[in-house]
């Protein structure tokens, strides 16, 4: 069974001050999407910054993002609403009007550090129809148990069609803590035919993807997720954190699916 790679080179969070190479500008996340596109990487996961570096979710920087990766390569697109804590919803759910192939649905609100990551069930319900209705995949970023059950109502009322797809993600203070037993009995809980991967945030990185590898389940990687290579050494760059993923899934006797491969195991309904 092939291993869907995606890239998730800049997040919400970290800035160029903790990590010089970080990807802010729509022409370097495009380069750092390119180069991870070569190494293996199937799926882009995209966070975006305006010309301060602060989050956002203005559709014209969306725009110039998203065209610059595509004519880079064909990697398929996963547009984040999440954005950040401090944009509202509504404007962070627009993001899908510019009809990427993919884009995260959060199910719940819920703590987030010492913030509040807010996803109200009535606006959540919203963007799951416009998403139908566009024809954008969710990505499912479940943080707890409970998330799991939330998108499970969500499929029930027609809402989330076909296989769906999760991102199990453990670390984030305010939701499940890293650890094997968490994402076993997540991955456990999930619909037979699902599609996953896990996020794991930090130094749980590295050993929680192996894990999730050898389970079944597809792998992320970049700087959103870790900045280090190892204890006390920074990535240089994106690179070195996808060819780790790749080679981890290779060892696994997992081959990397290419771009049509993850597009058939992702939007199976899609042309």
């Amino acid at each position: 069974m092939s291993a869907v790679i995606t890239v998730a080179p800049t997040g919400p969070i970290a800035t160029k001050a903790d990590h010089p190479a970080l990807p802010t500008q729509p022409e370097e996340i495009a380069e750092a999407v390119e180069r991870a596109y070569e190494d293996g990487a199937s799926v882009a996961h995209i966070h975006l910054r305006d010309e301060q570096d602060r989050p956002t979710a203005e559709l014209s920087v969306a725009r110039r993002t998203m065209d610059l990766i595509r004519e880079r390569c064909p990697i398929l697109i996963q547009m984040s609403t999440g954005v950040c804590l401090s944009v509202p919803f509504e404007e962070r759910a627009g993001l899908v009007e510019l009809r990427p192939e993919m884009a995260t649905l959060n199910p719940c609100s819920m703590s987030f550090g010492a913030g509040e990551f807010r996803n109200p069930p009535a606006g959540v319900e919203r963007l799951a129809a416009r998403m139908q209705e566009l024809g954008v995949k969710p990505e499912l970023e479940i943080y707890d148990t409970g998330h799991l059950d939330a998108c499970l109502r969500l499929r029930d009322k027609g809402l989330l069609t076909g296989r769906l797809q999760f991102s199990i993600v453990l670390g984030v203070r305010g939701g499940m803590a890293a650890t094997p037993a968490n994402l076993i009995l997540l991955a456990q809980r999930l619909p037979e035919d699902a599609v996953w991967q896990v996020i794991a945030i930090g130094r749980h990185n590295l050993a929680l993807t192996g894990i999730g590898l050898a389970l079944g389940g597809n792998a992320r990687a970049g700087l959103e997720d870790t900045l280090h290579l190892r204890k006390g050494e920074l990535a240089p760059d994106n690179r070195p954190l996808v060819q780790r993923a790749v080679r981890l899934a290779q060892s696994l006797d997992r081959p990397v699916a290419g771009v049509g491969q993850a597009r058939e195991a992702l939007l199976p309904t899609q042309p």
